[in-house]
């Protein structure tokens, strides 16, 4: 009787032996780029409390404190991929927590919101580095079998990393001042870059080819300037604006001319014939409408609990605890559904619950029971689990191993700008719908204080406290008219992903063999005699 074939070990047996441990160390590594802007996102009132308590920044610098981040994270995401590919991707994990811990460092002590926007820039730069090299290293240190369960353990770091964001920065800021939100990653970096040094081995792509300065160039001008114009319109609540027009065209007509580029080159940075691949556009478009969704919502969310509800930052941080909890608990889990039902009832069916519960926001006023929001929470975390992981798996293991930074800044370079047209889009959405709600009351005010009192329910609540029992009625109508505007930005999100939950079905495929016939899971050789 023939023996059944055996598979082929890609990776060396000393490295096969401690993957998990260094799965945990990219864990570590990925936990303080995803929890910063966790820890961030409940600080955000603290911040724009006058000094010394915060910074006093305004809505707009509050928007940058969170953009500038993002900006030069999505600019660099890909071309920190390719020199990862070419460069050693232990290498750049080491530069970027470098990096980020020491914009860490200067941002805890910002004495003004243009150096925290600073700053947070800088550790932009770290992340941008840190990010796709970490689940680069993965898919090189573990088998093609196995990757699936890697890359599931590590969306559960995601959701970790956001459910101890926000209790760790509502703990820091009942205990502390406002920078021990970001001096807190210090000594997880420094911890992080002494384990990294011990255990995990360096990787590349063998055979990279030439750099190709123009293309990378283009892709980082491209993205830098798409971003920058959807962060722009967001900010001005109006994308008819000639500087957003004409700066979202100019992003989009560089990222064309880096397309047209990449096609003709005999050395291109990306082989963008991989999107002809229906398959891995599709799984690209579902990474980048799901963050789309959840990043506007969930930052309205966080005004609803602290600004409408009056809960403490720390409060506001456990109450979201079941939506990462949920996250950090199913994504490992997915693979298993994926096995028996296939990517597309998988993925489409968690869309379709993610879109129930952005929905769901749609029906919350001030007087819900709590246990209503912490339902939603938990099945919208559930929803991410299994939408995530799938497609995660899809983009990674649809591109050679040697490419897989590549392959990881495709993904999370659309996951960033997803989460910035997200915020950019539905903030706008938001904040229209607030101003025209609480338009009407604030024209008792004199007409240079308006403007600003109209930016956000924290401005509107400040006006309020200062005008005493005569604010009280503002202070209503402010919660009233975010409660609208939560409303409708929450329907917005929702449709999004029912379109996202449409291209799942539509594209991605369905169950595929786990049998002998199962092609491309795994390279078979036969067994020793």
């Amino acid at each position: 009787m023939t023996p059944p074939p055996t598979p082929v070990r890609r990776v060396p047996e000393a490295v096969h032996r401690r993957r998990w441990a260094i799965l945990g160390v990219l864990m570590l590594s990925l936990l303080i780029v995803v929890l910063d802007n966790s820890i961030l996102n409940v600080a955000i009132k603290t911040i724009s409390t006058p000094a010394p308590t915060g910074l006093g920044a305004t809505q707009s610098e509050l928007e940058w404190a969170i953009n500038a981040y993002t900006l030069v994270f999505a600019g660099l995401l890909f071309s920190a991929g390719l020199l990862g590919d070419r460069l050693g991707r232990k290498k750049m994990l080491i530069g970027g927590l470098v990096a980020f811990g020491t914009g860490s460092a200067l941002a805890a002590f910002s004495s003004s919101p243009a150096e925290l926007i600073g700053f947070r820039a800088v550790m932009g730069l770290g992340a941008a580095f840190v990010m796709p090299a970490t689940l680069a290293v993965l898919m090189n240190v573990f088998e093609r079998d196995e990757q699936p369960k890697a890359i599931g353990v590590w969306t559960g770091g995601v959701g970790l990393a956001i459910a101890i964001g926000p209790i760790t920065g509502g703990i820091l800021l009942d205990h502390f001042w406002w920078g021990s939100v970001f001096l807190v990653n210090v000594p997880i970096v420094v911890l992080a870059v002494a384990l990294m040094l011990w255990l995990v081995p360096d990787s590349r792509d063998p055979n990279p080819g030439r750099i190709d300065p123009v293309g990378v160039v283009l892709s980082v001008a491209g993205l830098v300037l798409l971003v920058y114009g959807i962060i722009k319109g967001g900010q001005l609540a109006d994308f008819t604006d000639v500087t957003v027009v004409s700066t979202i065209g100019a992003g989009l007509a560089v990222l064309a001319a880096f397309v047209a580029f990449e096609k003709r080159s005999d050395h291109p940075s990306v082989d963008v014939t991989y999107f002809r691949n229906k398959v891995f556009s599709a799984a690209i478009a579902a990474v980048a409408l799901v963050f789309f969704a959840l990043m506007g919502v969930t930052f309205f969310a966080v005004f609803y609990l602290q600004s409408v509800r009056g809960y403490s930052p720390l409060e506001t941080g456990l109450l979201m605890l079941p939506l990462a909890a949920t996250q950090m608990i199913f994504a490992p889990q997915a693979r298993l559904l994926v096995d028996r039902f296939g990517d597309k009832a998988t993925t489409a069916t968690g869309l379709v619950v993610l879109a129930g519960t952005l929905a769901a926001f749609a029906t919350l006023d001030g007087d819900t029971p709590i246990w209503t929001l912490e339902v939603v929470f938990f099945l919208m975390g559930t929803g991410m689990a299994y939408v995530m992981t799938p497609v995660s798996v899809v983009i990674m293991q649809a591109l050679p191993r040697e490419k897989a930074g590549s392959a990881s800044a495709l993904s999370n370079t659309f996951r960033q700008v997803g989460g910035a047209l997200g915020i950019a889009v539905l903030g706008s959405v938001l904040s229209t719908a607030y101003r025209n709600g609480i338009e009407d009351e604030l024209g008792l005010l004199p007409p240079g204080a308006r403007h600003a009192a109209g930016e956000s329910i924290e401005a509107t609540l400040a006006v309020a406290d200062r005008l005493g029992a005569r604010g009280e009625v503002l202070a209503g109508a402010a919660d009233d008219a975010f409660l609208h505007a939560m409303h409708i930005t929450a329907l917005w999100g929702a449709g999004i992903t029912v379109l996202c939950a449409i291209v799942a079905v539509v594209f991605l495929p369905g169950r595929t063999p786990t049998s002998e016939g199962d092609e491309g899971k795994r390279e078979l050789v036969p067994a020793a005699d």
